[in-house]
């Protein structure tokens, strides 16, 4: 009897690769075999190169349900302490968000319930947001930093982001957020603050290994260009990628400034012009667009669709994740958001969560089902891919895999 060629075998499914010149890459009646934690073999059914049985000692059938890579959700600020819902309620009763943090709320009041938790109760707080997130399919995560702004707390922050990778099993990869607000005790003291970023806080977390890359609040109440740029000169230095929250409140041509320094993304874009568009089109720089932000914000003003297709720029989707703005814990809502809200086609949504969102973070070993792709993949309870976005809310997800292994929230 001849030896199996992979450990498992998943049979009779619809899968959106996201791969091929088809709509979401789409195989009817489609197998994928999986091999030390990879796909080893995609395609349909029909074309499998031997009997199911002879080719792997694991074969189930999915009878028909959709299969999709796992979902990767690119910009989260998934750890921190407490919460800011009294916030939601003062926005409600007619403050803005820029009044909110002038008056000490905003990013400021998340630093100070996060500076005051150890390690374990952010963890212990973090870890429910993060498994809501998988079991609604996401399987690799962004998480920034930037609650902190301190070494003591921003490393804090960083270890529970590993921790949570590892306990789960998913991959976390995680972005300084050293300059997204400016903390008490540096008020009137901008320029130092900054200078303690540049030159403590981040050559010391990235030489403990915490920081996969760097990000900046790039706005009016945030960080200026000049600043933003000193922060990037140092990323560069140390061998980091960049990436950037950009023209959400007001168009400072953040994006053009990442896209200087081949950006992984800019995030956010409702203030994005035409020229921060080229630039990020020749850079390949991915834009991240925030649904949730935009709808927990009640903002009017959308991102430039229209120009970010022209231009050919990859437009990926995520949660945005945060206490303040976006309390959003799902990836799929999100596209279904970007889909209602910015217009966006259900593939341009759905492509937005996979293979754009792994691009953004600077992965081209997940986000479409192809031989070699790691076999993180999602089965679904649902028949075609736009049901993903179609459904608003509800439980969609039959089944996580993680490096081909059947994930159980037990």
């Amino acid at each position: 009897m001849s030896t199996p060629r992979w450990d498992r075998l998943l049979m009779n499914a619809t899968l959106a690769s996201f791969a091929g010149d088809a709509p979401y890459g789409l195989i009817e009646r489609g197998a994928i075999g999986i091999q030390h934690g990879r796909i080893a073999w995609v395609g349909r059914v029909d074309a499998l190169p031997d009997a199911p049985n002879a080719l792997a000692p694991i074969v189930e059938s999915v009878d028909g349900a959709l299969i999709t890579p796992g979902l990767v959700d690119c910009h989260t600020h998934l750890v921190f302490a407490g919460d800011r819902a009294h916030e939601f309620d003062l926005r409600l009763n007619g403050a803005s968000y820029e009044e909110i943090a002038r008056a000490g709320g905003g990013i400021v009041s998340s630093v100070g319930a996060t500076r005051g938790a150890s390690e374990d109760q952010l963890y212990a707080q973090s870890l429910p947001r993060a498994l809501a997130l998988l079991a609604d399919g996401v399987t690799t995560l962004e998480i920034k930093s930037g609650y902190g702004l301190n070494l003591e707390s921003e490393r804090r922050m960083l270890r529970v982001a590993r921790r949570l990778g590892r306990e789960l099993g998913i991959t976390v990869h995680t972005s300084f957020l050293g300059l997204h607000a400016l903390p008490p005790e540096y008020t009137n003291r901008r320029d130092d603050y900054v200078t303690l970023v540049c030159d403590e806080i981040l050559p010391t977390l990235a030489a403990e290994k915490l920081v996969d890359a760097v990000d900046a609040f790039c706005e009016t109440i945030g960080f200026s260009h000049a600043e933003t740029r000193r922060l990037f000169d140092r990323a560069k230095e140390l061998g980091l990628p960049v990436k950037l929250h950009a023209e959400q409140l007001s168009n400072m041509d953040g994006a053009a400034l990442v896209a200087e320094y081949r950006g992984l993304s800019a995030d956010h874009l409702e203030h994005l012009s035409e020229s921060g568009i080229r630039a990020m089109a020749a850079a390949g720089t991915v834009a991240v667009l925030l649904p949730g932000a935009f709808y927990a914000l009640r903002e009017t003003r959308l991102p430039p669709i229209a120009l970010l297709r022209q231009h050919n720029v990859p437009m990926a989707i995520a949660t945005d994740c945060n206490p303040g703005t976006s309390p959003l814990l799902s990836l799929r809502l999100a596209a279904g958001m970007g889909c209602t809200l910015f217009r966006l086609t259900p593939e341009e949504a759905l492509r937005g969560i996979t293979v754009n969102a792994a691009r953004a973070l600077g992965l081209a070993d997940r986000g479409t089902l192809a031989v070699g792709q790691r076999a993180d993949l999602v089965v679904w309870n649902a028949r075609q891919p736009a049901e993903l976005c179609y459904w608003i809310g509800g439980d969609l997800v039959r089944q996580v895999w993680l490096a081909g292994e059947p994930w159980s929230a037990g």
